[in-house]
C-alpha cells in the first residue's frame, strides 16, 4: 500500500468513527406515585428470565446498577448475581418470574420476604428487553497474498435496544411507574488488509439512560 492509499485509509477510517460515535437514545418515564430512598435502604435490580431461549443480558442489569450506585447520591443497590443464589431457585431460568405481577406472587412466600427483609430492599426494578441486531450489508473477503493474508470489504450493521424497567415497591406491594429506554447505532467494518470493528456502543448508552433516569426516579431522604 502506497502513502496516498494510506493516507486516503486513514481518513476513511476518520469518517467512518465519527459518524459511527452517536448513539440515538430515547427515554420515557412513567411514575404512579412519589418513591422515596432513605440512608439504609437498598434496591436490587432483576433481569428477566424466561427458560433457556430468553435472558435480559446480565451485563446491561451490572451496568445499570453500577449507574445506580455512581457518585455522591449514589444508591445501595444489591448486585443481581448474590441476590439471586440467596433465592435459589425462586429466579432460575425454569421458576423465575415472567412479569412484574409474577413477583408480587413470588415475595408472598415467608421463606422469600425474610431474605429480602434481610438486604432492607426498598424497591425492585425488574427490567425486560434484549439488545438485537436488525439489519445488515456489505461484505468482507479475505485471501492469501504474497504478503500473507489480506481482506477487503466494508460490511454495516444496525443494532437495537430495547429495554423496560419495572418498579415494585416491595414494602407497599405497588407498582410505583416504569421507565423506557430505546438505543439505536449503526456499526461498520472496513477491510483494507485488515478489518477494523467500529462498533456503536448502543447497550452500553441504553444501560446510561436508564441508569440515570432510574437515579432521579428516587427521593433521597
Amino acid at each position: 500500500m502506497n502513502f496516498k492509499q494510506t493516507t486516503q485509509l486513514i481518513y476513511f477510517l476518520l469518517y467512518v468513527w465519527l459518524i459511527s460515535g452517536c448513539t440515538t437514545v430515547i427515554v420515557d418515564e412513567v411514575k404512579h406515585q412519589a418513591s422515596t430512598l432513605n440512608a439504609k435502604d437498598s434496591i436490587v435490580v432483576i433481569g428477566r428470565r424466561s427458560g433457556s431461549d430468553y435472558e435480559t443480558e446480565p451485563e446491561l442489569i451490572s451496568c445499570i446498577g453500577s449507574v445506580l450506585g455512581q457518585g455522591e447520591n449514589g444508591i445501595n443497590v444489591i448486585p443481581e448475581n448474590d441476590f439471586v443464589d440467596r433465592l435459589y431457585p425462586w429466579f432460575e431460568a425454569r421458576t423465575a418470574p415472567t412479569h412484574i405481577k409474577g413477583l408480587h406472587r413470588l415475595f408472598s412466600y415467608d421463606k422469600v420476604s425474610e431474605i429480602i427483609d434481610d438486604y432492607d430492599v426498598h424497591y425492585i426494578v425488574w427490567v425486560d428487553g434484549n439488545t438485537e441486531k436488525t439489519r445488515g450489508s456489505g461484505s468482507i473477503s479475505c485471501g492469501i497474498s504474497p504478503a500473507g493474508v489480506a481482506c477487503f470489504g466494508f460490511g454495516t450493521w444496525d443494532d437495537n435496544a430495547e429495554y423496560e424497567a419495572s418498579i415494585w415497591d416491595y414494602r407497599t406491594r405497588t407498582f410505583v411507574g416504569k421507565i423506557s429506554s430505546v438505543a439505536e447505532g449503526t456499526s461498520y467494518m472496513p477491510a483494507i488488509v485488515v478489518p477494523i470493528p467500529i462498533i456503536a456502543p448502543v447497550q452500553a448508552d441504553a444501560c446510561k439512560a436508564m441508569g440515570n433516569q432510574l437515579k432521579s426516579f428516587f427521593q433521597t431522604d
